[in-house]
C-alpha cells in the first residue's frame, strides 16, 4: 500500500514491520520493533495520494497534503540499512527495508521455538521447511534466527540447517535453486523469485498455497439467484463501533473535513465530467460501502437463526485513523476493538462456529491492525485470540495469515446497472492511447530503496511523450479526473510500491484500460485471488524491482518491445473480463449480466462456508 490520501498516519519504523509473532497468550514476549518517534512535521506529500493507499509509517515526517488535502507521515529510513537491525527477541531478529512483509508467526507460549502453524479451520499456515506443511512436519524448526532480505525485500526466517532437515520440494516446478546448507534443493512455482535463498522460495510458495487455498473457496458460477441457505446477518452493533466514529469525520484529521467523502452512502460526490456512476470516493470508505450494500443484500435476515454468515460492521479502519494525530496511548487505541470482543462473547451465535462464519470489513491495510510491542502505530484487533477465526476483509491482507483476504480498494466508478458498466467498457476500449507510459505519483527520497526516482527518471528521459509523468508533489493529481484521464490515454500504467506493497492505483488503471507494470507480486498477485485470476500474464507485466533498482533494465524500453497484438489482447480482457468484478456497485444498483466486487466477495464467502461444513 503506498502513498495515502487521507489523514492515515501509519506505523512502521524504517527496520519495522513485525517479525514472526510471538504466542498471543503472553505478551510480554513479543519481539519489540519500537524505535523513538518524534512528533509529526510538515512534510510535501506524495500527492498522488488519491490513487495509492496508504502505508505504515513510523520516524514519522509529515507529507503535505494529499489529493484529499490530508497530511500523511512518511517513512525515513536514510539513517537505517538492513544491516544495522538487531532487535532480539527470544532467537527472533527483524531485518527489515522499506517495502518489507512480516512472516509466518512463531509459538513463544513456552520460550519454544516450534514453529506454530495450526489454524482453527485446520488450514495448512505457512511452510517453513516443505513444500506440503503440517503441523507434524514443521514441528522440528528450530532456531528462527537472522532473517535475510530478499530481492523483493520480504524478510523470512532462517531455519538453522544444523538441526533441521529441509527436504526437497514435492510440488512440479519449473526452477530450483541449490540450497546454502548444502546439496539440498527447494523447488518453487513461479518465475518471479531469482534469489538461490530456499528460506525466501519456501515463504513465497507458502504464500501460494495460501492463496490456492482461497480459490478452492470461489464459486464458479453466480448463485445469486436463490437465497437458500445463504442468509446474511447483520449485527445491530451499538452506534460506537460505526455510526459515531462517521459522526466525527469532520475531527478525524485536522486539515480536513472528511464528512463530505462519506455523503451519499459513503461515495462521495458525483464527477460529473467523467459521466454516470462517478464519485469522489475516499479511499478509506469501503467499511461504509460495504455496509450499505449488505444492508441492501436479497439474502439478508433479521432472524439470526436463519442465518449462515454473519457480517459485524465495526468501522475498525476508522477507529485507527481517529488517533493518527492525537496524543493518546495504546490502551486508548486497542479499547474498542477490545470492547467489540466482549460485546460479541455476549451473542450466542458468536460461539456456535467458534467465528469461522463470522466476517469483518476493515478498510485499511492488514498491518494497522498488527501492532506490536510498545510501537505507537495501529491497534492490536487482529492480533487479539478472538480474531483469529473470523474472515477479515482488507484492501491489503497479511500475506501469510489465511484468513486475511485482499478485496480491491473503492474505486471512483460505481455503476448503478449494467448498461453503466457496457457503456464505460465502450468508452475506455475506444479510448485514444496517446501515450505508450504513465506515472503518476512522486519519489521517495527519504526511502533509497524505494524504485520511484529510478522509475521518473527513465520516464522523463524518454523523447516524444512515450512516457508521460505525473508529478504528484506538484498538486497535479487532486482530482480524480486527472488520474483517470492519464490512465485512459496510456497503454501500460506504472505501479511500484510506495511504503508498502499495494496501490489503489492498480485499481484505477485496470478499470481505465490500462496495463498496470507490476514491480513486486505482493502489490496485486499475493493479494486479491477472488477478483485477479492467478494467471497474471493476462492483465499485467511484471518486471522485478530488484533488477530495476540495480539498473539491469529500462522499464519504458522493456514495454516499447511489447507488440500491439498482445497489448490489445490484454486491454480486451481487462475491458471485458475483469473490469466489472473489480467495481463497487451503487447500493442502489440493479446488476443483473454482471457481478461486481461485491457480489463476488459474498459469493465466495458462502462457498467458504459450504467447504469447511464438507
Amino acid at each position: 500500500m503506498s502513498n495515502v490520501v487521507d489523514g492515515s498516519v501509519q506505523k512502521y519504523s524504517p527496520l519495522d514491520i513485525p517479525t514472526p509473532r510471538v504466542n498471543d497468550s503472553s505478551t510480554s514476549n513479543v519481539v519489540d520493533v519500537s524505535s523513538p518517534i518524534d512528533i509529526p512535521s510538515p512534510h510535501v506529500n506524495d500527492s498522488f495520494t488519491s490513487i495509492e493507499t496508504m502505508s505504515n509509517v513510523v520516524d514519522v515526517s509529515l507529507q503535505e497534503s494529499s489529493p484529499l488535502e490530508i497530511p500523511i507521515l512518511r517513512f525515513n529510513d536514510s539513517s537505517t540499512s538492513i544491516d544495522t537491525m538487531s532487535n532480539v527477541v527470544d532467537g527472533s531478529v527483524q531485518n527489515y527495508s522499506p517495502l518489507d512483509i512480516p512472516t509466518p508467526r512463531v509459538n513463544d507460549s513456552s520460550t519454544s521455538t516450534v514453529v506454530d502453524v495450526s489454524s482453527p479451520l485446520d488450514i495448512p499456515s505457512p511452510r517453513v521447511n516443505d513444500s506440503f506443511t503440517s503441523i507434524d512436519t514443521v514441528s522440528n524448526v528450530v532456531d528462527v534466527s537472522l532473517q535475510k532480505s530478499s530481492p523483493l525485500d520480504i524478510a523470512i526466517p532462517r531455519v538453522n540447517d544444523s538441526s533441521t532437515s529441509i527436504p526437497s520440494a514435492k510440488q512440479e516446478s519449473t526452477t530450483s535453486v541449490d540450497s546454502f546448507a548444502g546439496n539440498k534443493s527447494v523447488s518453487f512455482r513461479n518465475n518471479m523469485v531469482k534469489s538461490g535463498d530456499e528460506e525466501l522460495v519456501i515463504a513465497y510458495n507458502d504464500v501460494e498455497d495460501q492463496l490456492q487455498v482461497h480459490r478452492s473457496w470461489a464459486a464458479t458460477s453466480n448463485t445469486n439467484a436463490t437465497c437458500d441457505g445463504r442468509g446474511i446477518y447483520v449485527y445491530d452493533l451499538p452506534t460506537k463501533f460505526n455510526k459515531d466514529l462517521v459522526a466525527q469525520c469532520a475531527d478525524i484529521n485536522p486539515w480536513v473535513n472528511l464528512c463530505k467523502y462519506f455523503s451519499n452512502d459513503a461515495m462521495g460526490e458525483p464527477i460529473q465530467n467523467l459521466g454516470t456512476g462517478w464519485y469522489q470516493t475516499h479511499q478509506y470508505s469501503l467499511e461504509l460501502i460495504f455496509h450499505s450494500r449488505v444492508l441492501n443484500h436479497p439474502c439478508r435476515v433479521h432472524n439470526a437463526d436463519e442465518a449462515k454468515l454473519f457480517y459485524v460492521p465495526f468501522y475498525g479502519g476508522l477507529d485507527v485513523l481517529r488517533w493518527h494525530f492525537k496524543n493518546v496511548s495504546n490502551d486508548v487505541k486497542d479499547s474498542l476493538g477490545a470492547e467489540l470482543v466482549r460485546w460479541l462473547e455476549s451473542q450466542k451465535h458468536w460461539f456456535q462456529k467458534s467465528g469461522n462464519d463470522h466476517v469483518f470489513v476493515l478498510g485499511k491495510i492488514s498491518w494497522d491492525f498488527r501492532r506490536y510491542s510498545d510501537t505507537i502505530w495501529g491497534s492490536r484487533f487482529l492480533e487479539l485470540d478472538e480474531m483469529q477465526n473470523p474472515v477479515k476483509l482488507l484492501i491489503e491482507r497479511q500475506p501469510w495469515q489465511v484468513n486475511d483476504i485482499g478485496i480491491p480498494h473503492p474505486t471512483y466508478f460505481h455503476p448503478q446497472s449494467d448498461n453503466d458498466i457496457i457503456a464505460w467498457q465502450d468508452r475506455i476500449i475506444k479510448s485514444n492511447r496517446k501515450s505508450l507510459v504513465s506515472f503518476a505519483g512522486a519519489a521517495r527520497p527519504d526511502a533509497p530503496e524505494n524504485i520511484r526516482s529510478i522509475l521518473i527518471n527513465q520516464c522523463t528521459s524518454t523523447k516524444d511523450q512515450e512516457c508521460r509523468f505525473l508529478n504528484c508533489n506538484s498538486g497535479s493529481c487532486n482530482q480524480p479526473e486527472s488520474i483517470i484521464e492519464l490512465f485512459m490515454e496510456s497503454e501500460f500504467c506504472l505501479q511500484p510500491p510506495g511504503d508498502s506493497p499495494t496501490r489503489k492505483s492498480v485499481f484505477d488503471s485496470l478499470i481505465s484500460g490500462c496495463i498496470p507494470v507490476i514491480f513486486d507480486p505482493f502489490t496485486a498477485y499475493y493479494q486479491y485471488s477472488w477478483h485477479l485470476p492467478q494467471d497474471h500474464n493476462k492483465y499485467s507485466v511484471f518486471i522485478d524491482q530488484e533488477d530495476v533498482r540495480k539498473m539491469k533494465v529500462n522499464v519504458v524500453e522493456r514495454l516499447m518491445q511489447i507488440p500491439t497484438k498482445e497489448r490489445e489482447n490484454m486491454r480486451s480482457y481487462i475491458v471485458y473480463e475483469l473490469l466489472p468484478g473489480l467495481v463497487y456497485g451503487d447500493p442502489k444498483s440493479k446488476l443483473e449480466k454482471f457481478q461486481d466486487a461485491f457480489s463476488i466477495t459474498i459469493n465466495n464467502l458462502f462457498q467458504r462456508l459450504n467447504k469447511l461444513e464438507l
